[in-house]
């Protein structure tokens, strides 16, 4: 009985102490997203609000904009991803090995990026593409380029920037997650594979790659969550354009609901299309990383 009376007590403690978090996750999180999902029904502001049914949703698939933000996400995704990845991978791998020189400043160097701010990294590669930037003038003083480039002014070009800041600032997260992964695999597996003669390369494909399937998948999921959120780089460096050639979702929800005349019913049917995309990632993502 004293035994069940302090369990009951620590039981009692314990939501003591994660009341206040729960309750800031409900208050900030949970009800804003119920009232977006209210609001996602309806049409108008404020105390003119008007129940649309389903005519917000139905309107997305007519909506030209909608879906050019909705294919520039997923070239974003597509393209940026799996190469952020990759290098993330490449670059644990090195900054494992024990034998490198100054380690410690190389993983601080691979990390800085994540600690700049978002808007901060995408004014800074504005300005080194830039007419009048360093990279043009480096093409054109070794006579790359005959002229400047006006790199955010060409649709194929500007996406390839936001791709770029995307990589840039991303990678030394996720390497961080690689490095802590590959430290958790025990030395004495590569030892034992040595000894049966397996090199580096078969090493790292049926040894690292398997025990870093958890690590793999998880910055998967994130990254593809992040990306289909993005909002700072495309409205910092191009604003959406040339046009809406670079326009994600997230900042064409900003817009409808305050650039252009408040649609703040619509811009919560949008935000949903978010909820769902990540949701459907997510599950196929969390699937297929069983079953590999």
């Amino acid at each position: 009985m004293r035994t069940l009376r302090l369990e009951r007590k620590y039981a009692l403690w314990g939501w003591v102490f994660v009341l206040p978090a729960s309750l800031l996750i409900v208050c900030f999180s949970f009800v804003p997203m119920i009232q977006a999902l209210f609001l996602s029904f309806h049409s108008g502001i404020a105390a003119n609000l008007r129940f649309a049914g389903m005519r917000n949703y139905v309107r997305l698939f007519q909506d030209k904009i909608f879906m050019t933000s909705v294919v520039n996400v997923f070239t974003y995704l597509i393209f940026q991803v799996p190469i952020m990845l990759i290098m993330a991978l490449i670059l644990a791998s090195i900054l494992n090995n024990k034998k490198l020189a100054g380690r410690g400043a190389f993983r601080t160097l691979a990390f800085l990026p994540c600690a700049t701010a978002l808007v901060s990294a995408a004014i800074i590669f504005k300005a080194l593409f830039a007419i009048d930037g360093i990279v043009n003038y480096l093409l054109t003083a070794i006579n790359i380029a005959p002229a400047p480039i006006n790199f955010l002014s060409d649709s194929g070009l500007a996406k390839l920037m936001v791709i770029m800041v995307i990589t840039w600032r991303w990678t030394g997260y996720n390497t961080i997650f690689y490095l802590a992964g590959f430290q958790n695999i025990d030395p004495e597996i590569y030892e034992a594979a040595r000894i049966d003669g397996a090199n580096a390369i078969h090493q790292f494909f049926k040894i690292t790659l398997p025990l870093l399937r958890p690590v793999i998948l998880l910055t998967t999921i994130m990254s593809t969550n992040g990306t289909i959120q993005i909002f700072d780089e495309p409205k910092t460096m191009t604003n959406g354009g040339p046009g809406v050639s670079t326009q994600s979702i997230s900042l064409y929800i900003y817009k409808i609901s305050f650039e252009y005349n408040p649609q703040f019913g619509y811009a919560a049917a949008v935000s949903y299309t978010i909820l769902f995309m990540i949701a459907l990632l997510s599950m196929i993502q969390l699937k297929i990383g069983d079953k590999s």
